[in-house]
């Protein structure tokens, strides 16, 4: 069955208003997407995981799928007067039914991340004579792609000692765990606040055969690790200091990103009580820090 794309244009101000508007009318998916994306105005959006994003594009594009006998001049006009905002300009494209799940499967082929490691989703075939992280994009954050992801596997693969202990500190997907174990680590735990990445990283972990106990952070051992790794973003990482400090014992080594290259001086100034810490690498803007316990 084919479908209709709705594509509206809409200041920063409305576009959340319009896309929450489409939805209450039916639409079967509304998404906001960048009117500059791919040209030199493109803006990257930053936010925290869980928080609202503060500011949008200053002009954006909301794309509403319609299914294929609603009537799109009706329900801009309705979004539109539900919105308060006077009817945005927009094209209506058609959609024909594709195989989704082949068709995205095709976008995610094999990353490599070093000369052994790769990461692997399951309907490829594994790399011969590899460490292969069998993993699927899902609900939670991490597939390797991203540069802070990759930027942690990379220390891990050069760096992570045989029977070393690991503590992954929002641990999404499990991916930076399950690396971990697969190059030899000792006991590894994952801790993570969202209960959807319970889910995800105790099924990866399986899909990888390797033993690894997650937890939400109140439930999660009061312990010492030789290692302690926390890719997530600058603001969390404020906070969390104290407690990944109690985490990592002396002469341990502790492990951050998610932290673009301009904070990094201040990450290093709020860390310098408790490591001995200084950026270790660089990808796309973003850094990896890492430090040894004092």
């Amino acid at each position: 069955m084919p479908w209709q794309e709705l594509r509206l244009h809409a200041d920063s101000t409305h576009a959340e208003r319009l896309s929450d508007a489409l939805f209450d009318l039916g639409a079967l998916s509304v998404s906001i997407e960048d009117a500059a994306a791919g040209t030199a105005a493109e803006k990257p959006i930053f936010g925290e995981p869980g928080e609202p994003v503060e500011q949008l594009w200053d002009i954006s594009v909301v794309v509403a799928l319609l299914e294929e006998g609603a009537d799109a001049d009706l329900i801009v006009a309705a979004a539109a007067n539900a919105a308060g905002v006077e009817a945005p300009t927009y094209t209506v494209a058609k959609v024909e039914e594709q195989d989704w799940v082949r068709l995205t499967q095709s976008q995610f082929d094999p990353i490599q991340v070093s000369e052994r490691l790769w990461i692997t989703p399951t309907w490829h075939e594994p790399t011969a004579d590899a460490i292969n992280i069998a993993l699927d994009p899902g609900l939670a954050f991490g597939t390797g792609s991203h540069p802070t992801t990759w930027l942690c596997l990379q220390w891990l693969d050069k760096e992570i000692g045989q029977g070393e202990t690991v503590l992954d500190y929002g641990c999404g997907s499990g991916i930076l765990a399950i690396a971990a174990k697969l190059m030899g680590a000792g006991e590894t735990h994952g801790v993570d606040i969202d209960p959807q990445a319970m889910v995800a990283s105790r099924q990866n972990a399986e899909q990888n055969k390797v033993d690894i106990a997650f937890y939400l952070p109140d439930a999660s051992p009061a312990r010492e690790y030789d290692v302690v790794v926390a890719n997530i973003l600058t603001n969390p990482l404020r906070m969390l200091e104290p407690l990944l400090a109690s985490r990592c014992r002396k002469g341990g080594r502790l492990v951050l990103s998610g932290i673009l290259a301009e904070q990094a001086g201040e990450i290093e100034a709020i860390y310098g009580a408790d490591f001995d810490i200084a950026v270790s690498a660089t990808r796309e803007g973003w850094v990896r820090m890492v430090g040894t316990r004092k």
